[in-house]
């Protein structure tokens, strides 16, 4: 049976109380599904920091360079997201399924495509600075994660309808669930089996593969929470209604990437300046490079708060629109900026009193130690920050803004956090530490922009995008 439920009439009501308990209904499930993804992410780092600082180098900046280009993907799937929410809020449930099918043709084509993109960016490398052994496993860490690209986009796609429709239960036990595979068969393939127990039997034949070891586990474990997730769809009890088509719609397909398209432009505007500043910080050297992965995985984590409450946002945002609720609307956008922040700012607190042990925890060697303390600190100024700017972006997702999302990030990131990056990181000297700054200041700048952007929408009259 299904445990998916639709938003109840009497829920919707403009009371603060009532608001911040049916937030957290949904986003905790999703900070904790999104916690997970970013636990895995921090599980490979902390693997690869055992493996050695030029291996943990080469797989830090092979994921930044695999999530910066399948980050438009990962935005252009969220071009479902208002279409979704608005559609369950408009009790129009055989719709959302229809959007649903549409989505896994949307995910086949553009992973497809972004597979292939993903095999000549290793040619580039060597423009950066970036030099050998570390060349060499990042070109072999992208080679074997690409086929991991359309599985994720899929994954996207159904974790959207599934939050959509209130039924989140599948989204953490596909975490959980990869989470303990990722844990073993990441150390299994990267380290090997030849030092396991007798009784592990053809196990201990499994040679050490290192980066290619971890990029491996990671197209296993995404496979795996595909899997998951598709058995709960099909375990949903199906809308009373004529079964929508399962041949691509060209209608639907336009739309999703009408809204979709600035959304993967801002993700891939978002995740292509850490990923710059990754090569930049490579370039500095392995232990620049290391300290900065650790920085930005413990920054992952905690942003999985905010991805939690901003994809919550989205949703009882995007709720009230189809109910054409317009007070609803901004209520829970507000609510959600709010409920972003105080979380945020409990993450800053930690970062900035235990910067030396979380750094030690992430297996920082003697080199590393002394540069990621201080990113870790600068991590904490722009916890808040970051907190804001990902609800903002979830929020106007709801409302079916994404447009001025992506313009936020090119203006804050690259007009503003990029030049000073150069200018405090090499030009004055900072090195890792002055590139985390400039980018700190880029981020700030976004977060005010999609605070002003909601005031202003949400002020006026909000129509559905299917109206």
């Amino acid at each position: 049976m299904s445990t998916a439920v639709l938003p109840p009439q009497s829920e919707i009501r403009p009371t603060l109380r009532i608001e911040f308990k049916a937030l957290m209904k949904l986003a905790i499930p999703i900070a904790i599904a999104q916690a997970g993804q970013a636990l895995m992410g921090l599980v490979d780092t902390l693997v690869m920091g055992h493996a050695g600082t030029s291996q943990l180098a080469a797989a830090g900046l092979g994921n930044g360079l695999f999530f910066a280009i399948s980050s438009f993907g990962m935005g252009l799937m969220m071009g479902l997201d208002p279409l979704l929410s608005q559609a369950i809020g408009a009790r129009n449930e055989s719709r959302a399924r229809a959007l649903l099918w549409q989505g896994g043709w949307l995910a086949l084509a553009a992973g497809s495509v972004l597979w292939l993109l993903l095999f000549g960016v290793p040619a580039l490398l060597p423009m950066a600075g970036v030099v050998e052994p570390e060349l060499s496993q990042t070109r072999d860490y992208l080679i074997w994660r690409s086929p991991s690209l359309p599985l994720m986009l899929a994954y996207m796609t159904v974790r959207t309808y599934l939050t959509s429709t209130a039924n989140i239960r599948p989204l953490v036990v596909s975490t959980l669930v990869a989470n303990v595979v990722n844990l073993m068969t990441d150390l299994l393939l990267v380290f090997g089996g030849a030092g396991l127990p007798e009784w592990t039997g053809p196990l201990r034949l499994v040679p050490a593969l290192g980066v290619k070891g971890a990029a491996i586990d990671s197209v296993l474990c995404t496979a795996l929470q595909l899997g998951i997730v598709l058995y709960a769809v099909k375990r949903m009890t199906p809308p009373d209604a004529e079964k929508p088509s399962r041949k691509p719609v060209w209608a639907d397909l336009s739309q999703a990437i009408r809204i979709g398209t600035p959304a993967g432009l801002h993700i891939a505007a978002e995740i292509g300046v850490f990923a710059l500043a990754g090569i930049l910080a490579a370039g500095l050297g392995p232990a620049s490079m290391a300290a900065h992965q650790i920085a930005i995985s413990f920054s992952s984590l905690t942003f999985t708060v905010a991805v939690g409450v901003g994809n919550a946002g989205s949703v009882r945002v995007g709720w009230a629109v189809g109910a054409r609720d317009a007070a609803q609307a901004r209520l829970s956008g507000f609510v959600a900026f709010g409920t972003g922040a105080a979380f945020m700012s409990l993450w800053a607190l930690v970062f900035a009193v235990f910067p030396g042990p979380l750094a030690k925890v992430a297996g920082a060697a003697a080199d590393v130690l002394p540069l990621a303390i201080p990113l870790l600190m600068v991590s904490a100024i722009f916890q808040v920050f970051d907190g804001v700017q990902g609800v903002g972006a979830g929020v106007l997702r709801g409302l079916g803004d994404t447009r001025f999302t992506f313009i936020a990030n090119m203006v804050g990131h690259y007009v503003v956090g990029l030049p000073l990056t150069l200018l405090l990181g090499f030009k004055m000297g900072m090195g890792v530490v002055g590139i985390w700054w400039g980018l700190c200041i880029g981020l700030i700048l976004v977060a005010f922009a999609l605070v002003w952007r909601f005031n202003k929408v949400s002020s006026g009259e909000l129509r559905p995008i299917e109206s």
